[in-house]
């Protein structure tokens, strides 16, 4: 559904992103991970199309993002890590405007951005001005804009940022019902929590290179851990990323 083929992107002499391989497939969860600054940020912003890759391919689907880009992004969805949103109008006009950006008819727009406050509780706020929701109803509004199209691909960054439990648990189970419709997310996410409980495979970005992915098992045996070891993905990212003097420190602090 995915694909992904040494796209690498370079800022004058600084690589931030190094040869990127990754096949995501239909149905599942894909959490990408790493520390500031790995490349995470950018590697999104070159499959949305908001940064050219300096080389490399991305396929969307069908679509290759370099040949043809409204066919790619017609078929994918994006949830930024900040929702950009017009304050100064309502919640019911901004999905309309949404809407139309993606050329969901007008015979069907009203009924799907109905269908779409109700489903993330913003019903009774439709006709309110965005500049009242809080940031986690703006949250809410952006993934349901995201969807009104019935994308294949959905692209979240930090999508749990700024929602109190009860949105963050509606948004894991859109998530998920998303994805046993057969279609596909890529995640990134700082909340290691959120990515074990969610993520059917998970790649692990640092300095640019992809340093391992695969299931959370695989995880582990990438981390050099012994057969039958269960260590939270927590305990993994850390032995994978983290420089050997901080892990003395952080195992100090435990002792």
């Amino acid at each position: 559904m995915i694909h992904i083929d040494h796209l690498t992107k370079c800022f004058g002499s600084f690589t931030d992103v190094d040869e990127l391989c990754l096949d995501i497939r239909e149905g599942e969860i894909f959490g990408f991970l790493g520390p500031n600054g790995a490349g995470k940020t950018t590697t999104i912003r070159m499959m949305m199309g908001l940064l050219k890759p300096t080389a490399g391919r991305i396929v969307l689907g069908d679509h290759d993002l370099a040949i043809d880009p409204i066919a790619a992004k017609a078929q994918t969805g994006f949830v930024p890590d900040q929702p950009y949103v017009y304050d100064k109008i309502t919640g019911r006009e901004f999905l309309h405007f949404v809407g139309g950006l993606y050329q969901v008819p007008a015979s069907s727009l009203h009924q799907k951005a109905e269908e779409s406050l109700s489903t993330f509780s913003l019903l009774e706020w439709g006709d309110e001005l965005i500049e009242t929701y809080s940031h986690g109803m703006k949250q809410r509004l952006v993934v349901a804009s995201a969807l009104l199209h019935d994308p294949r691909i959905l692209v979240v960054d930090e999508p749990m940022v700024g929602m109190d439990p009860m949105g963050a648990r509606m948004l894991k189970t859109l998530l998920r019902s998303f994805t046993d419709a057969g279609k596909t997310i890529f995640m990134s996410t700082h909340s290691l929590e959120v990515a074990e409980e969610l993520c059917d495979r998970i790649g692990i970005i640092l300095g640019g290179k992809l340093i391992a992915h695969g299931s959370l098992d695989e995880l582990r045996r990438q981390a050099g851990q012994k057969a039958g070891n269960q260590d939270r993905l927590e305990d993994i990212f850390l032995k994978l990323t983290a420089a050997p003097d901080m892990l003395d420190v952080i195992e100090a602090l435990r002792a």
